[in-house]
């Protein structure tokens, strides 16, 4: 397994230890591409928003179209959406990411995989 799919697997690990249900589980492998493309019985993307996630989680680099996805849901709904990109590709990632000032979107640059799962335990702590 390669650094990338290894850190995909940490933050898959994080969101299901605070209870989210991860419906795109099946992207954080190092075949993600094929996996999208070949798996039957899932939602598609747009059915993603008719299952009624609580958050729409992404990080830049490993959702594919996340910068759609992102602004499908927060136009569409009044749901949070948490954008994690790589601090070192910052300057590569989309604007709609980068620049999104929705008062529901949360910006979570990062600079290595602990960084990124403590942003998300952060993030999407429930207030005691």
């Amino acid at each position: 397994m390669n650094a990338q799919a290894s850190k995909r697997q940490g933050l898959v690990r994080v969101l299901e230890e605070l209870g989210h249900e991860v419906l795109t589980r099946h992207l954080i492998d190092d075949n993600a591409w094929e996996a999208d493309r070949r798996t039957a019985g899932l939602p598609s993307r747009h059915g993603l928003a008719e299952r009624n996630p609580d958050v729409h989680c992404g990080s830049v680099g490993v959702v594919l179209r996340l910068g759609f996805e992102a602004g499908y849901t927060l136009g569409s709904t009044e749901k949070r959406v948490v954008l994690l990109f790589q601090r070192d590709l910052e300057r590569r990632v989309s604007l709609l990411i980068r620049e999104n000032s929705h008062s529901n979107c949360t910006l979570a640059p990062y600079s290595d995989a602990i960084e990124a799962e403590a942003l998300i335990r952060e993030v999407l702590k429930t207030p005691d």
